[in-house]
């Protein structure tokens, strides 16, 4: 791929992050001829080989070669504890690092977007040919899914017999069986299909800047550290001023910046750039551009609780990677067929349920038949796996801000988990809803034991309590720069997610979310990127 690095020039547009949303547009973007395009990416080339192998985001993340290893305050709700916050600092993003699943979210989500936004473009029935348009289903074309798009979703190449126990376990718990859980309604249980190809794992880069690099229209540097936005007196964004080999570049546009660094980065470079509270970007010396409330706000994730058990009479991944012959035996699987543990993505049997009086499915499983303490540990010496399971629509938000005007500063990231009383409960619910399941006769033969968080802990006060010790980050951090009406104080851009207050700048990426999805977040993404491009190609 290209990696020209210029002192300066002008472009139609400048595209800020080569992450999910970053890589598609640039692609579209530059399907014309006369439209030229920088594509900034502050990571390096994808060219580090764990990117591409699926089991390899356990080298990834936390590594400072593809994450930018930041981190959350200590949360009180999660008895005081700090988490890892990966975030992708390669070319793909996110996506060269993530679990690699394929899932749209729900029907009401987007059309809730719609109604928050007062945009029909953002409801269901018209996001579906969105996503469509981009994928290549390994079923091919039908009502639901498209074929021949940049976006390969693929079935899984591998299956244990300790997760076909809990499906079956989960379906006599009466969660139904799907083979598909990109309908619009996601509840049931069944595998994930995930974005791989041939085994290998595709990233957006792959996908999306492999034959577009080739375009001449498109300029791509790495190690493009973006600084701020530069704006002219009439509050219309002109340029970028970033750093590459320890010099400073800018560059001018003409048309339109597109911030696409996430829902962490767009903020960061934002509050750079002067668009921010007023009094935040003033106390760190900030000339305010515009005063923007809401950027940095309406931070929104999804905190799994891991529960792991013991079991019996199965073997796990644990104990299969606990011996060299094991080892070498899941490298030659992989080497010869593409198959076999390290073609795994994080996790591999997914299920979506209803906790007590709700409509629609509101927890999302991860099942993995494996089992740690903590991420980057060796995994345990026993047989066990780990149910993870997430609260989908959770009514806890935080928040995202820059500690200074230094662009390599680490933000001060507070996600705020559980804070408010009905995530408390669906926590609470989500740990016995996960022991109803485990108690059913599919499980039986194994004897599965609560490792995690303990079976003795039995009153609401004590789960509360197991949910901070267990609870993690999924790594779907979204809304910090959310879409909405320009009455609302906190919305930070419209729903053709142009930025209220400036001119010639749009944000695109998963920031712009008014409300999380339900379920993971880099296609929804990509949907949202999509958008944007079929926008500005009509134009």
């Amino acid at each position: 791929m290209a990696n020209t690095i210029t002192n300066h020039g002008s472009y139609d547009y400048i595209i800020v992050g080569a992450g999910s949303s970053g890589c598609l547009l640039a692609n579209r973007l530059t399907q014309n001829p006369d439209v030229t395009v920088l594509l900034l990416e502050a990571g390096s080339k994808d060219d580090y080989v764990w990117i591409h192998v699926p089991v390899g985001y356990l080298y990834c993340i936390d590594n400072p070669r593809t994450d930018w290893q930041f981190k959350t305050t200590e949360n009180v709700n999660l008895n005081g504890r700090q988490l890892l916050y990966p975030r992708g600092k390669t070319l793909g993003g996110s996506s060269s690092i993530n679990g690699m699943i394929y899932m749209r979210g729900q029907a009401a989500d987007f059309d809730l977007w719609s109604s928050l936004t007062n945009d029909s473009a953002w409801s269901w029935d018209q996001v579906l040919p969105r996503y469509k348009s981009f994928e290549d289903y390994h079923g091919g074309a039908n009502d639901w899914h498209g074929a021949g798009g940049e976006w390969s979703v693929s079935k899984q190449r591998l299956k244990w017999d300790i997760l076909e126990s809990f499906k079956e376990a989960t379906i006599q718990a009466g969660i139904p069986e799907t083979s598909d859980f990109n309908r619009g309604d996601n509840f049931g249980v069944g595998y994930f299909d995930v974005n791989q190809k041939n085994g290998w794992r595709l990233n957006t880069a792959k996908a999306f800047l492999k034959k577009a690099s080739l375009r001449s229209n498109l300029t791509i540097i790495t190690g493009a550290h973006v600084d701020r936005l530069v704006f002219d007196v009439n509050k219309k964004c002109i340029g970028v001023n970033f750093y590459g080999n320890n010099t400073a570049h800018c560059a001018q546009v003409n048309s339109e910046a597109l911030l696409s660094a996430g829902s962490i980065g767009s903020v960061q470079i934002l509050e750079r750039s002067g668009i921010g509270q007023k009094k935040h970007l003033q106390d760190l010396g900030i000339p305010v551009v515009h005063d923007s409330p809401g950027v940095g706000e309406n931070l929104q994730d999804h905190l799994q609780l891991r529960m792991i058990y013991k079991v019996s009479n199965i073997s796990t991944l644990n104990t299969k990677v606990n011996s060299l012959f094991g080892k070498a035996k899941i490298g030659l699987e992989y080497l010869l067929r593409r198959t076999g543990p390290m073609s795994m993505a994080p996790s591999q049997l997914g299920a979506f349920a209803k906790t007590a009086f709700q409509t629609r499915a509101n927890v999302q499983y991860h099942v993995q038949p494996l089992s740690l303490e903590r991420f980057g540990e060796n995994l345990h010496p026993f047989n066990a796996f780990t149910a993870s399971v997430c609260n989908l629509q959770p009514s806890s938000v935080g928040s995202v801000h820059i500690s200074s005007a230094d662009f390599m500063a680490s933000p001060l990231i507070n996600p705020n988990y559980l804070s408010t009383i009905t995530d408390r409960k669906v926590a609470v619910e989500s740990i016995e809803l996960t022991r109803k399941i485990i108690s059913q006769p599919a499980l039986s033969q194994f004897c599965p034991m609560e490792y995690k968080p303990g079976a003795h802990l039995l009153s609401e006060e004590d789960l509360v309590i197991a949910a901070g010790d267990i609870g993690t980050t999924i790594f779907h951090p979204v809304g910090t720069c959310k879409m909405g009406l320009e009455s609302d104080p906190l919305a930070v851009v419209d729903s053709e997610l142009r930025v209220f207050g400036v001119r010639g700048l749009r944000i695109v990426d998963a920031s712009v979310m008014p409300k999380i999805t339900s379920g993971n977040t880099a296609a929804p993404t990509m949907m949202i990127a999509q958008r944007v491009a079929d926008i500005l190609k009509s134009r």
